[in-house]
């Protein structure tokens, strides 16, 4: 079913992404005070390791369901559904501290339980912008989205540093379960369209999931160039998981921060991440899309190295990188995200979607799991080191030797509207 967005489905999708701010601010006071709590209480690389293990692994395995739910039931229902589930184990998680039943293992376990919810959330939340927004303000709307995004990030850090100084752990969790109820208020205000009409048995058929899958792995097979920048995110991902993993403990134990200095290098990098998602909300035409992406990463590359040479304590300049590191993430995220959106049928977004996702993820559960052993045996200055500088030979590589950088992307909103019927026809003739 080809649905074609107009004004008022805009302005509801502007409604719905309100809601959905609201809840990003939440998830990210309640994950800044779980990393954090892990940090001060035990100092461990090892349990920050696996905390982000255990946050990645169910993304990676949920995802493709999560993509494959979102292209054949109703967006609206999934997306309260889940978020009610959230809300309900952040609950249980109150109740068992308040018990003091609370241990580094039950925190493991909610880890677990919200990220397998998010693996579901997520892909449905990204399949919606093509059926609801223009595609001459897709771009803008993803650069818009990176803004917010990053606001809320900066305010969202500071409040969890706050919030833990001033509250039990146990009582922030409530700001989880807040912000849930106001999400939910759009949610109820607005219409998503169908963009395609599944009959009940088939929705229940375990063949017709399957079937699914496999045309989101033949979109992303068809359309030039999208499986290289798809191992492009799965390597880039890997080699960023030391940095995300050991964030905390690179701060406090290498640097002597506390929770001030750790918002403030969060502070920065949100700022860095506003910077560049006011330019991607405003620039409505990237022109050189692949070679601004590359290029992107190569420069994250090289401040990712320079971390292990940073004087202790030194963290105005740690910050600075940070924020550079922010102003580029918004840039690369949202060229990435707008090819997908303006190359993939409507019908099929969901799908293809999820399976970028998952793949971009594959290797990141690895990449957090082996992070704090191999901290422990070379140091974690040496591991941020060879990380940056295997990224820049990699991008390098992948410019120099293959194909990549001879594709171009660069039609956009009424270009791409008069090849899409016929993209899809070839599409279908392939799967």
């Amino acid at each position: 079913m080809e649905i074609e967005p107009t004004i008022k489905s805009f302005k509801d999708y502007l409604i719905f992404w309100s809601g959905q701010l609201f809840s990003l601010l939440g998830s990210i006071v309640i994950q800044f005070v779980m990393i954090w709590w892990i940090e001060i209480k035990y100092s461990n690389v090892l349990y920050l390791s696996l905390a982000s293990f255990f946050f990645i692994l169910p993304m990676v395995v949920l995802m493709p369901l999560g993509g494959v739910l979102s292209d054949r039931y109703s967006k609206r229902k999934l997306i309260f559904t889940v978020d009610s589930l959230q809300a309900f184990v952040t609950f249980i998680l109150i109740i068992i501290f308040t018990l003091n039943l609370g241990s580094i293992w039950i925190v493991f376990i909610f880890i677990i339980l919200r990220s397998s919810l998010q693996a579901i959330h997520q892909p449905v939340v990204s399949s919606i912008a093509p059926s609801m927004v223009p595609k001459d303000k897709l771009s803008r709307i993803n650069g818009i989205n990176f803004l917010f995004s990053g606001l809320i990030q900066l305010i969202g850090q500071p409040l969890g540093a706050l919030l833990y100084f001033l509250l039990p752990f146990n009582q922030i969790f409530w700001i989880d379960i807040g912000t849930f109820l106001i999400s939910v208020i759009p949610l109820a205000l607005i219409r998503i369209p169908k963009v395609r009409e599944i009959d009940i048995l088939d929705k229940l058929n375990l063949k017709s999931f399957i079937k699914d899958l496999k045309e989101g792995f033949a979109i992303l097979k068809a359309i030039p160039g999208l499986l290289i920048l798809l191992f492009v995110s799965v390597f880039a991902n890997f080699l960023l998981q030391p940095v995300n993993v050991l964030l905390a403990n690179y701060i406090h134990t290498i640097h002597g921060g506390v929770e001030f200095e750790y918002s403030l290098i969060s502070l920065l990098m949100n700022a860095g991440f506003i910077f560049g998602a006011g330019i991607t909300s405003i620039k409505k035409k990237w022109n050189r899309k692949i070679l601004t992406m590359l290029l992107g990463i190569i420069i994250v590359g090289i401040g990712y190295a320079l971390l292990a040479f940073i004087p202790t304590g030194a963290f105005l300049i740690i910050g600075g990188i940070f924020f550079v590191f922010g102003s580029i993430l918004p840039i690369i995220n949202t060229i990435y995200q707008t090819i997908l959106q303006i190359s993939v049928p409507k019908d099929k977004i969901g799908r293809v979607s999820s399976l970028d996702m998952t793949f971009s993820m594959m290797a990141s559960p690895i990449g957090s799991l082996i992070s704090g052993p191999i901290a422990i045996v070379i140091s974690v200055e040496a591991l941020f080191l060879n990380s940056g500088l295997i990224l820049i030979g990699l991008i390098g590589s992948i410019y120099l030797f293959t194909n990549i950088r001879h594709i171009r992307y660069e039609k956009e909103a009424t270009e791409m509207e008069s090849i899409e019927k016929e993209k899809k026809q070839k599409l279908d003739e392939i799967i």
